[in-house]
């Protein structure tokens, strides 16, 4: 199939027919990760504490801060990364909303990420002595069991993921490119600061294959410096001007792969000829752009199941429930020590 291809329903249909009962969006995971990490900002940036904050759903580069950077963890969100978020929310709300006992959920994340591997087994993504995500399959894993199981994906009809969990947004779909956390983010924290639905959804400023995008953004008549980097080496030079105090950021991304999730380490491989005759991030990412544009809801604060949810279950971003299920903490790690 063609690279950038969109086969979100196709892929719930082979999921489907693998043996899983039911399949939700991970884009609504990262729909509350925007809520919290929105929020989280604000008030950071209203009380200008521990500036500049840093995204943290990226688990290879989350490690990476903490094994060498140590001094600058109060400087990261303590939002959990979306499949984390969505795995608590799982084995909580939707547990007790479905009447199932959450110690007989197996949850499993199809990731573009080898990292979240690592991630999911940390001590720290545990509510009431059950990781919040039981497994993680890369991408790549999922295509060879599609193939071993003999499904011709390509003829699979399409369908929808299983509710109340599977309405995601825009702002949500585009959280896989390099810039779209930010993105997203951005578009919460203006209505939020503004009070009021603003027309601006797009912050072109941060989008594009650059592995360091700096930008001035204007909210509420406020500028912000932003910065979104991806690809460790990037992160590295973005964190040296933090710590040598030469940078005056308020918000910064940093994804531990060139251009982001899009370009995992659990993403299908491609030849190296096939990578020097087309641009395969700027594919993979114009589809997930696609999907946003095409949204009927661009913005993750405008989803219907969150405020549902957080009008039942978790009040409000960074309340009490919200803090103990959606936010983690870090810690200093040893290079040679998980």
């Amino acid at each position: 199939m063609k690279i950038g291809s969109n086969v979100t329903g196709q892929m719930v249909t082979a999921l489907k027919r693998l043996g899983f009962d039911r399949v939700f969006d991970t884009n609504t995971g990262a729909d509350f990760t925007i809520m919290e990490e929105a929020n989280e900002f604000i008030e950071r940036f209203q009380n200008n504490d521990n500036l500049p904050m840093i995204t943290s759903c990226s688990p290879g580069w989350v490690k990476f801060i903490e094994m060498n950077y140590p001094e600058l963890l109060p400087h990261l969100s303590s939002c959990k990364s979306p499949h984390e978020m969505f795995g608590a929310l799982l084995k909580s709300y939707y547990a007790k909303k479905e009447d199932i006992d959450p110690s007989k959920m197996y949850v499993v994340s199809v990731m573009p990420c080898i990292a979240k591997k690592f991630e999911r087994q940390r001590q720290e993504m545990k509510n009431n002595g059950l990781y919040d995500v039981d497994n993680v399959i890369t991408t790549r894993e999922l295509a060879r069991m599609i193939k071993q199981a003999n499904i011709d994906f390509v003829e699979l009809e399409d369908s929808k993921f299983d509710e109340p969990m599977g309405e995601a947004t825009g702002g949500g779909a585009i959280f896989g490119t390099t810039g779209g956390v930010m993105e997203a983010a951005l578009r919460t924290a203006q209505d939020t600061l503004t009070g009021e639905s603003l027309e601006k959804i797009e912050f072109e400023a941060v989008r594009g294959g650059e592995g360091i995008k700096r930008a001035t953004v204007n909210i509420a008549g406020k500028d912000i410096k932003v910065v979104a980097a991806s690809g460790l080496a990037n992160a590295r030079t973005i964190l040296e001007e933090i710590k040598q105090g030469k940078a005056d950021y308020q918000f910064v991304e940093i994804m531990a792969c060139p251009g982001g999730c899009v370009m995992g380490g659990g993403q299908p491989i491609k030849s190296s000829k096939i990578r020097s005759e087309i641009d395969v991030r700027k594919l993979r990412a114009d589809s997930l752009y696609s999907i946003d544009e095409k949204s009927t809801i661009r913005k993750s604060h405008e989803n219907p199941v969150l405020k549902k949810i957080y009008e039942e279950y978790l009040e409000k971003p960074g309340s009490y429930r919200a803090e103990k299920l959606l936010h983690t903490t870090y810690q200093e790690r040893k290079k040679y020590n998980i």
